[in-house]
């Protein structure tokens, strides 16, 4: 008896140990797996923000420190954006290679099933998408908040000064230059308008030569032109004196004049605060409670719109009451005829109702176009907050999604490595991403509820995830051309058949 309980308890050990082996080993290979492929993404994805946003970095000196931070920032960005696809793709190469190698066959012959393989790793992609959702909700505001304010400095930065030959050049504020010739910072043959005073009192100056360089401090730029002339108008035009030609200006020759244009160069960082109000700045807790107070005060200020718009403006009433129209002896406002009312009237009566009627019409609706105007920053304020709650919660609902379309497509298809499992997430990324911008507009424009829209996509592949699931359970043969081909042979086989037949009674008819 003591040696069957102590056979049984070495089995249950040994089985034991063998599927913690084994899970061990799966979530190793998933890991080095999702760490390379997040990787990958991240840089492809920070690749794809700095092309959107290279015109604002490039040509203005801007320091190696800034743009490290400036690329710091956009990683914790696309973190969210890259962690289901390298999810996805991950799976799919893992199980791929399980199947490839025959492991996931031998696996399966021990009798184990595809959903034990599965749950170490379901494990996993649920703390993932916990830490995910934690990371949106608490690091992403912040690195948003700071990364959009340093892209707003850097716009606002002024470009290194880099004059073109024979092109006007408009990168001085108020400023357009024309060079000929150019010889290092000597340039040569140029001529100036200035505009700081409003186009109609421009002052243009022409000069053989001129000496460019910035202050020590690099606030301003230092222009010494030699050899030329300026013209600048003495008074302004008036509006009654329409005739250029009768404007009074000045012109003045000069050997070498110094002109000081202000060129700041060096970043300006802003002030994160000014983004504190923002959508992408706030937690799940901010943008909730911020939502529903404005939607609070929006309904009540549409309620006493809508009562006053009926009571003040509805059908014309405005000076009558119900019950006068009631009290009418004439007049029977329960059943009457607007043609037959019409018909009574004379032409002109008629056609001055008409107009009447017209200009009402018009007044009404410029003055619920209005009011739509008057609350449409609202409505968006509250919109745009619950998109990005919204966001939030789906963004890590969607590591989970794609972890049972990838791990049950990579178990079918049996294909590792980086050819065809990235060619099929990446088929299914662009899918996601097409629904849900489609989700998001439809959102965004009130055609739809925020929460239908911004869950579109997971509602769209989520069941295409239990289905590759269940059919990778039954060792479905999904992808088999063999398999659609005999799909194929049998259906051409029953119409050769049906028509066969319906020949066969035509005949004998």
């Amino acid at each position: 008896m003591k040696n069957e309980q102590s056979a049984q308890f070495s089995i249950f050990d040994f089985q034991f140990f063998t599927m913690k082996k084994l899970d061990l080993y799966i979530l190793k290979r998933f890991f080095v797996l999702l760490i390379m492929t997040l990787i990958i993404v991240i840089f492809v994805l920070v690749m794809q923000f700095l092309w959107m946003h290279v015109k604002d970095l490039v040509g203005k000196g801007i320091p190696l420190v800034i743009l490290a931070e400036f690329f710091i920032y956009a990683i914790f960005t696309v973190v969210p954006l890259a962690l289901p696809l390298a999810i996805l793709l991950a799976s799919l190469m893992t199980f791929g290679n399980l199947g490839e190698n025959f492991e996931l066959t031998a696996i399966k012959a021990a009798g184990i099933s595809l959903f034990r393989i599965m749950r170490p790793l379901i494990v996993a992609v649920v703390l993932l998408s916990i830490g995910a959702f934690q990371f949106s909700n608490l690091v992403l505001p912040t690195a948003q908040q700071r990364l959009w304010a340093l892209v707003f400095s850097i716009r606002q930065t002024s470009p290194e000064l880099d004059i073109p030959v024979g092109e006007f050049f408009s990168g001085i504020d108020g400023i357009t230059m024309l060079v000929r010739e150019r010889d290092g910072r000597m340039l040569r043959n140029l001529m100036i308008y200035d505009f700081s005073d409003g186009f109609n009192n421009a002052r243009v100056t022409t000069a053989d030569s001129g000496l460019i360089q910035l202050t020590a401090d690099n606030q301003f730029l230092m222009l010494t032109l030699f050899s030329g002339e300026m013209f600048e108008n003495v008074q302004q035009q008036s509006a009654r004196n329409r005739n250029p030609a009768a404007i009074p200006y000045r012109r003045e020759t000069f050997g070498m004049r110094q002109i000081l244009l202000e060129f700041n160069t060096e970043l300006q960082r802003l002030d994160e605060d000014m983004l504190r109000d923002s959508h992408v700045s706030k937690t799940v807790a901010q943008l909730r409670h911020d939502a529903d107070s404005v939607n609070t005060s929006l309904e009540i200020r549409l309620a006493q719109q809508a009562q006053e718009f009926v009571h003040r403006h509805f059908l014309g009433r405005e000076h009558f009451g119900e019950r006068n129209f009631n009290r009418n002896p004439f007049v029977d406002f329960d059943n009457y005829d607007i043609e037959l009312l019409l018909q009574r009237l004379s032409p002109d009566a008629r056609e001055m109702a008409a107009t009447q009627a017209l200009a009402l019409a018009r007044d009404r609706r410029d003055h619920v176009q209005y009011q739509r105007f008057m609350f449409h920053e609202s409505i968006m304020y509250v919109r745009r907050h619950l998109i990005e709650k919204h966001r939030r919660f789906t963004m890590a609902f969607v590591c989970l999604v794609f972890f049972f379309i990838g791990a049950p497509l990579g178990a079918i298809i049996r294909k590792g490595g980086l050819g065809l499992p990235t060619v099929i997430s990446v088929s299914f990324f662009v899918i996601y991403y097409m629904i849900d911008t489609g989700g998001m507009r439809l959102a965004r424009e009130g055609v739809w509820e925020v929460y239908q829209g911004m869950w579109l996509s997971s509602m769209v592949l989520f069941p295409i995830g239990i289905f590759l699931t269940y059919k990778a359970a039954v060792d479905a043969t999904l992808f088999s051309y063999d398999h659609y081909k005999n799909i194929w042979e049998r259906a051409k086989n029953r119409f050769l058949e049906y028509k066969n037949k319906k020949t066969n009674k035509t005949v004998l008819s």
